[in-house]
């Protein structure tokens, strides 16, 4: 059902706990196929990747190129974009599994996509910061860091990741827009502290 795609650069340490976080949903068969769609990564990425058994593809290839020929390789026909060092909550697999259901149920699988919810603000920040990051979240709408879970129809009919975009992984979330994406109540958390790709 689920092609997860993990971009990566020399993450090998953030990409660890992404893995670990999967493999409930590898157990149950949620999670068809993990693909690393790697820039040629110096450290030991590969070998964490061939440990868990996930499919890499390298290429120095932009991130689009990239990110678009791993969901064209994909067998599943939900696909779930995620950085190295985003960590959902528990409750993931449960969720993921109920909107994809209700998707196919409702007739919107061609149209659907979602977005992890953000974690908190950190307790420890000053309010300011705390509360500079609320309104800064809101303006600028979901961030790549929250994941994308989009049916393969929706991804295709949108066009995918665009080689063009500055950041195409932002492009795309807004190219689906606000009214098109769902939020869901699992958080995608360690993210602020990720390894960018």
């Amino acid at each position: 059902m689920l092609t997860v795609i993990i971009p990566t650069h020399n993450s090998e340490r953030a990409l660890v706990p992404t893995l670990a976080m999967l493999v409930p949903g590898a157990l149950t068969g949620t999670v068809r196929e993990v693909i690393v769609a790697d820039a040629g990564s110096t450290d030991a990425t590969a070998d964490v990747v061939d440990i868990a058994g996930c499919d890499m593809v390298v290429s120095q290839a932009p991130l689009a190129t990239r990110l678009k020929s791993a969901a064209a390789t994909a067998r599943g026909t939900w696909l779930l974009f995620l950085r190295p060092g985003v960590v959902l909550d528990a409750a993931w697999l449960e969720e993921v599994t109920r909107v994809v259901e209700n998707a196919v149920l409702r007739g919107t699988v061609d149209t659907h996509a979602a977005v992890f919810r953000r974690t908190p603000p950190d307790m420890a920040e000053s309010l300011v910061r705390q509360v500079l990051g609320v309104i800064t979240a809101a303006l600028h709408g979901p961030d790549p860091d929250q994941g994308l879970l989009i049916s393969r129809q929706a991804y295709d009919r949108i066009g995918g990741h665009r080689a063009e975009a500055t950041d195409p992984e932002r492009d795309l979330l807004r190219r689906l827009g606000r009214r098109r994406l769902v939020t869901l109540r699992t958080a995608a958390i360690g993210w602020r502290t990720r390894d960018p790709h």
